[in-house]
This record gives C-alpha cells, sequence and structure tokens, in this order.
C-alpha cells in the first residue's frame, strides 16, 4: 500500500482482487487493461496519481506487444521443431514446456538416466540417508530455475484438472499418491517424473502415448 495525501490509497491487493483505492478488479494480466481505464476517469484519485499510472498504462501496452511477438517467434520455432511437438504431448508440458526443454537443458546424452536429468534441473530430493536409514529431504533446485518452474506449474495444472474430476485415462499412481501426500507434494513428484519421461524420449526418440497405466512410451518409427 502507498498512502497519498488525505489518506487515499493508491494500491492494495487483497485475497483475489487488486484494488486502486476504491476500485477494484481481478487479479490476473487480463483485468489491469481495463482497471487503468477505470483509474483514468476517476477524479476521486488525485490528478498526479492518475499520471502515474497513465505512464504505466502506456508501459503495459508496450509490453504486451512485446511478449505477443515474442510467443509468435517461440511458436513459430515450436511448430518447425520435431522434438518439442512430440515433448508437448505430454501432459504438464505443452508448447512453453516443450520449447524450454529443447533449448534450455544440456544434451539428454549427458545424463546417465533420467533421475539424473531430473537432478539436474533440481526435482530429485536431498539424500539425507545415514546408518541404513533412507531421509529424503527438499529437493536440490539444481539446475534450471525457468525450466523447473516450468514444469513444476505443469504438473500442478494436470492436478487441479484431475482434482475437478476431469482427469481422463489418470494414472493410478498418480490418483493414489494425492491420496497420501499433499498437492504440493505431488506437483514436485510429477513433475519428476515428466522431467524422467521427457528425458527418455530425447535419448530414443520414442513417442508419448497416454493410458490410464503409469506414463508409458513407444519406440518412433
Amino acid at each position: 500500500m502507498i498512502p497519498e495525501s488525505g489518506g487515499a490509497i493508491i494500491s492494495e491487493q487483497r485475497g483475489g482482487f487488486i484494488g486502486i483505492g476504491r476500485l477494484t478488479a481481478g487479479k490476473g494480466m487480463s483485468h489491469i487493461p481495463l482497471l487503468l481505464e477505470r483509474i483514468m476517469i476517476d477524479e476521486t484519485i488525485p490528478a498526479l496519481a492518475r499520471d502515474l499510472f497513465a505512464s504505466v498504462a502506456d508501459e503495459f501496452v508496450q509490453l504486451e506487444e512485446r511478449r505477443k511477438e515474442v510467443e509468435a517467434k517461440l511458436m513459430a520455432w515450436y511448430r518447425k521443431n520435431e522434438y518439442c511437438r512430440r515433448l508437448a504431448k505430454i501432459p504438464g508440458v505443452g508448447p512453453i514446456g516443450a520449447v524450454l526443454l529443447v533449448m534450455k537443458a544440456p544434451a539428454p546424452q549427458l545424463f546417465a538416466s533420467g533421475r539424473q536429468f531430473a537432478a539436474w534441473m533440481g526435482l530429485t530430493p536431498r539424500d539425507h540417508s545415514t546408518a541404513g536409514k533412507v531421509r529424503l529431504g527438499v529437493i536440490t533446485r539444481a539446475g534450471d530455475e525457468a525450466l523447473r518452474k516450468t514444469l513444476v506449474v505443469g504438473a500442478t495444472a494436470v492436478l487441479q484438472h484431475l482434482r475437478a474430476g476431469r482427469g481422463r485415462n489418470a494414472s493410478p499412481w498418480l490418483v493414489g499418491l494425492l491420496k497420501r501426500k499433499s498437492p504440493k507434494l505431488v506437483a514436485i513428484a510429477l513433475a519428476n517424473k515428466i522431467a524422467r519421461i521427457a528425458w527418455k524420449m530425447l535419448v530414443t526418440g520414442a513417442t508419448y502415448r497416454q493410458s490410464a497405466e503409469p506414463p508409458k512410451l513407444a519406440s518412433a518409427a
């Protein structure tokens, strides 16, 4: 919150909303243009504040145009890349995750296994095992942060879809894990599995085939 003269509040966030003075709108990029437009015509907001937000509105328009340009270039590159198109079929990956996997990950042949590939991303729990007792800690958070976060966000979307009852051919492994663990931990476990599947596909040239069983790979023709 930033107090203005007279105690007015320029911006404030509460729950699922963002507000400017008495004006509120839902959070998210799609709600910003309408909120800024309402600010420009609301005379109860100080003139200086409206001028500042007018500058923000101009910057937002420029940023949005640049975002669309970058997105168009990435999608064009994605459509031309066979690896990206195959990886995008993995639930939770999609075009953005596929592009990041191909662009940012080292050559998959450098890793001896999918577990090593997932560990490079920081998706494998730290091993604190001693005297024959297995104790796994939090994920290592190694590797590329943007790539790791993208896979976790994708995994979270898959779980939300499943918990809403819209998941078809859900893996029994995933359903069972949701019954025992918190959604956050399950999302990380699923992101780990996605990374392993992606490594296998990149190394062998396999394609993803979804079924009611745990994820399978079919050799490419």
